[in-house]
């Protein structure tokens, strides 16, 4: 898989086109718009490098070895340490309960309902895999809606999660050091980014067998700017990802079409303000009703300076048809999707508009991954909407970068 992905890398770097041809005044930043490109002679270092070039040419960048080995054994290891100590969600004294998290089309029921979902944005919250958990097909009534008896065990549980986050950046310790790193830093003003901030983070555990499949989706449809989109995510690799346990799959050049949906709070639920009322709080909404929903935004599409590429696909929130059997995949490689496989410490960054997926693990081992999310700040004439899930606390800002 790896001599496939640096074919397909060498692929795609022949249709970046160069700078100085002569040809062109202007670099067509994903995140800034047309850039004038300044003098090759006086530019120092040159813009746009040729990783960027790539990136806003394809809409995502693999950068090999990004993080270093002990970097990637400190983040495994905090995170094992924090699942050990903070989630027991069989006490029901603790804090922390039992929630599942999902992509498919149960989503909204899944995350458009629940207060622990929405408390999560400035801690470290947990999200246990649907397959994790014992359902009504052969399991005692007392066992509906637990943990299946093989992951409770103290030493075992960490093996039914799906996700942590996501204030995992907020937190002292090494997720913050790496987020806060000069590295990331470099790489996003490389790409084009002025005056970062990072909303949100989170650690996907992607478990041996029960790992299941995150669908086809465009990351700004939950983290939504205006008055453009400006959302990057770093993929970082803890375990190496194969086909076989579920690496990250791209469909390079859709980062040109638009958003298709928002995952927008319901003002029916939260009322006009949208904002959020604890129970027993007053509010001018309907509480019974969900607190998200899927917009579809596919009308927005004239509204960007290039009037963005159709994008009537027929996937969205879910997998291509024919996505499966491995390793076949015939229905990704028809759709434009490459995968994308990675040894640990490797990152992948991507635009919010970039459709990217991963399949079930289908292998005996995890594949651990650490992520962040980065949009432009105010200062850069970015606003953050307030109809987005994630809503930090009146005071608390995004840490900038």
């Amino acid at each position: 898989m790896e001599s496939e992905r640096d074919e397909i890398l060498a692929k795609l770097r022949q249709q970046v086109p160069p700078v100085a041809d002569g040809s062109r005044s202007t670099h067509a930043s994903w995140v800034r718009g047309p850039v004038p490109l300044p003098d090759p002679t006086t530019s120092n270092p040159p813009y746009p490098s040729p990783q960027c070039r790539f990136f806003d040419q394809h809409g995502f960048l693999y950068l090999p070895d990004f993080a270093t080995q002990d970097e990637v054994h400190s983040m495994k290891t905090s995170m094992a340490n924090l699942v050990q100590n903070e989630w027991n969600p069989e006490d029901p004294s603790s804090p922390h309960s039992m929630q599942v998290f999902r992509t498919d089309q149960q989503q909204i029921e899944a995350q458009g309902r629940s207060d622990y979902f929405l408390d999560s944005a400035t801690k470290i919250h947990y999200f246990a895999e649907t397959d994790a958990l014992a359902d009504s097909e052969g399991s005692d009534d007392n066992d509906k809606g637990k943990l299946k008896r093989e992951y409770r065990r103290s030493e075992n549980k960490i093996a039914a999660l799906n996700k942590a986050g996501h204030g995992m950046h907020i937190v002292p310790g090494p997720f913050r050091d790496y987020a806060k790193s000069s590295k990331i830093s470099d790489l996003l003003r490389e790409l084009g980014w002025k005056h970062p901030v990072v909303p949100q983070s989170m650690y996907i555990f992607k478990q041996a067998k029960i790992g299941g499949e995150v669908t086809s989706h465009q990351d700004s449809t939950f983290l939504y700017t205006t008055p453009r989109q400006t959302c990057i995510g770093l993929w970082l690799a803890l375990d190496d990802a194969t086909l076989e346990n579920g690496c990250l799959w791209v469909r390079p050049g859709s980062h040109r079409e638009s958003v298709r949906r928002q995952f927008a709070r319901n003002p029916a639920h939260f009322g006009e303000s949208l904002e959020y009322c604890s129970e027993g709080e007053d509010g001018d909404g309907d509480r019974s009703q969900p607190q998200m929903i899927f917009r579809d935004i596919t009308h927005r599409q004239n509204e960007r300076d290039d009037g963005g590429k159709p994008n009537n696909i027929s996937w969205e929130g879910k997998l291509p048809p024919n996505a499966l059997p491995i390793p076949e995949c015939k229905g990704l490689y028809d759709a434009g999707f490459v995968p994308v496989p990675c040894n640990a410490g490797d990152l992948l960054a991507f635009c919010g508009e970039l459709d990217h997926l991963s399949l079930p693990n289908f292998s005996d081992t995890a594949r651990h991954t650490f992520q962040l999310h980065f949009v432009e700040g105010e200062e850069a004439g970015v606003s953050w909407s307030k109809e987005n899930w994630l809503q930090y606390p009146k005071g608390m800002e995004f840490m900038k970068v």
